[in-house]
């Protein structure tokens, strides 16, 4: 779990670079648009501003920002699938999980998707026309990182059992348990018993002659002779 809250904080870290190049962004795509003749539908998939960048972008400041965006979105996927790696989950933490894959996959329609207070990067946009064409693209990314710091939240406060690298070692010891067992511990405890039984002999009466061996003298009568 450290290992996936750090990934999450790298994430942050590198969103927020990407958060003072908004302007930037929008200008790429801007340009991306006028040269794919495509001025009319708002940016919808994440694959649309992978397309603009590999066929449409002609400076590196463009590249530069588009592929900033890109990599932030493929760093968004791969921890979702350390996430969904690390324990089978609740109810709640497997809807979140699923959101958060869903939202970045390479098709998922975006162009409705808008991030709400405290995020204000639509409001940064310049207009109506802005805001309706890249509204869902620049609410991508904070709306994905809530979602995670959400699923975390709630995994924290699921039970060890339900963690599976908690699990799956103790299942793996009661299935091999009986084969490391000793043989005694499965089995009839000839030794011991074999002790319980000489120490119950030695608090027993004492046996008679013939039992043990030693010769008896001759019984004789009272005052008798042989």
């Amino acid at each position: 779990m450290n290992e996936a809250k750090e990934s999450l904080r790298n994430i942050e870290q590198k969103y927020k670079l990407f958060q003072q190049q908004q302007f930037t962004f929008i200008t790429a795509l801007e340009h991306c648009r006028e040269n794919a003749h495509d001025k009319i539908r708002p940016i919808a998939s994440i694959g649309q501003v992978q397309s603009y960048t590999e066929h449409y972008c002609n400076n590196a400041t463009d590249r530069r920002v588009l592929r900033l965006f890109l990599d932030i979105c493929a760093e968004l996927s791969r921890l979702c699938q350390h996430f969904e790696a690390l324990h089978s989950g609740s109810p709640a933490t497997s809807n979140l999980l699923e959101k958060c894959k869903s939202l970045v996959s390479q098709s998922n329609d975006l162009s409705s998707l808008r991030a709400k207070y405290p995020h204000d990067v639509v409001n940064h946009l310049s207009c109506d026309e802005a805001r309706n064409h890249y509204g869902g693209v620049v609410s991508l990314i904070p709306i994905v990182l809530d979602l995670m710091k959400e699923w975390i939240a709630h995994s924290e406060k699921l039970p060890r059992k339900a963690l599976q690298h908690v699990s799956e070692p103790q299942a793996h010891q009661e299935a091999t348990g009986a084969a490391t067992r000793p043989a005694w511990t499965t089995g009839t405890q000839p030794r011991l018993r074999k002790h319980k039984r000489s120490r119950l002999t030695k608090d027993s009466p004492k046996p008679r002659g013939n039992d043990t061996g030693c010769l008896k003298p001759p019984w004789r009568p009272p005052g008798g002779k042989l």
